[in-house]
């Protein structure tokens, strides 16, 4: 017969062995949950909203005004800050040369007229000469046919003289506009209404037009001040659908809290290929002459789509650097979506890629969700 501290040995035993059974039984048949995932279907809307664009206001004319004939400046009438009117004097040259210029082709004009009368008038005698003759003719044996036929060839001689002393005469007379037309490009104007910004010029300065002496100098810089250009750099995903003529609002530094409205006027259709925009004009009137060009401003520019798209929260696009990406969850699998964002809306942003409206997809997108993970999805309505 055992002993009975044997006997305990031997219970404590079976009882430890039936505790690690229980145990291990019970670990492997309670399975793992798989993690909750927040998820959000995706929307399909037209795009409707505005983004905040740089621009700058530069004046709608702005033009360095040289001389077109070479002389020196007698007076200049304005200074920086002038304004000025369309054909106000700005300057005055004098170039003796053109004075004698203009005194030759009045002198040849003159004569080549005094030529002309001449010529008219001898015209006038020999056809006078001839009827006469003709007249005298009709008598047989008064006037010999040779003397007719000299008669009539002097008079078409005369004619023709003439014809060509007017072609003289009227060389002479453009000969002679041209110079007093170069005569009054000593007077330099404004080309159009609006504002000295620069003066380049002294009295005693050597101006001329191009190619000749002092030519790469102009007189004065004008602008104007009443109407401006607004370009605004639009990225090239944002120029579809808003057309010309539409009113866009814009502030500037200079008036805080007021907002300018201007409309579209012209599109450039061309992208610039080093920073994707396409410059866009504003016409900005300003009959008070408030706003300074060169001005920075902030434009509201709206952007639209005329077709529906794809939106998802911002924060559910991911990047690892390599790709940009939203979670979807397929039957609780996790898939990478390689995605293109566009506009933001609010809190949502447009994505093109391999969607489709009503797809779930992680609220928040991070690359620590692995494709092929399995996910509890807990559907939510908003981020």
């Amino acid at each position: 017969m055992r002993s009975a501290p044997f006997l305990a040995l031997v219970a404590i035993a079976l009882a430890s062995t039936s505790c690690r059974q229980d145990t291990g039984g019970t670990a492997s048949a309670a399975p793992q949950a798989a993690p909750q995932l927040d998820v959000i279907t995706v929307k399909s809307q037209k795009l409707n909203t505005t983004e905040r664009l740089p621009a700058e206001l530069t004046p709608y004319e702005r033009v360095d005004v040289f001389a077109k004939e070479t002389g020196f400046v007698k007076s200049i009438e304005v200074d920086r800050g002038s304004k000025v009117r369309q054909g106000e004097l700005l300057a005055d040259l004098e170039a003796p040369e053109l004075l004698a210029r203009q005194a030759q082709a009045n002198a040849t004009y003159e004569s080549a007229e005094s030529q002309l009368a001449a010529g008219q008038a001898k015209l006038a005698a020999d056809q006078a000469t001839y009827q006469h003759m003709l007249a005298a003719a009709q008598v047989p044996g008064v006037v010999a046919p040779n003397d007719l036929d000299i008669a009539q060839k002097t008079a078409q001689s005369d004619e023709a003289n003439v014809v060509a002393l007017q072609k003289t005469a009227q060389a002479a007379q453009e000969n002679l506009r041209a110079a007093t037309q170069l005569q009054s490009y000593l007077r330099i104007t404004a080309p159009f209404d609006g504002q000295v910004t620069t003066r380049y010029v002294h009295p005693g300065a050597l101006l001329g037009p191009s190619g000749g002496a002092g030519a790469a100098t102009p007189i004065v810089q004008i602008q104007t001040l009443t109407r401006h250009r607004l370009v605004v750099p639009v990225p090239e995903y944002d120029v579809a659908g808003i057309p010309e003529g539409t009113e866009v609002s814009f502030t500037v530094p200079s008036f805080p809290g007021r907002i300018f409205q201007a409309p579209i006027a012209r599109v450039s259709r061309a992208v610039d290929n080093k920073t994707r925009t396409m410059p866009v004009e504003l016409d900005v009137r300003d009959p008070d002459a408030e706003l300074d060009p060169g001005t920075f401003c902030e434009v509201s520019w709206p952007v639209r789509r005329a077709y529906p798209t794809l939106f998802v929260p911002a924060s559910a696009v991911a990047n690892d650097l390599e790709r940009t990406f939203v979670i979807r969850v397929n039957n609780n699998q996790v898939e990478w979506v390689d995605v293109k964002t566009g506009a933001k809306s609010d809190n949502l942003i447009e994505v093109f890629g391999n969607l489709k409206e009503g797809d779930e997809v992680a609220v928040r997108g991070t690359d620590q969700i692995r494709p092929g993970a399995t996910v509890a999805p807990r559907l939510v309505a908003s981020p």
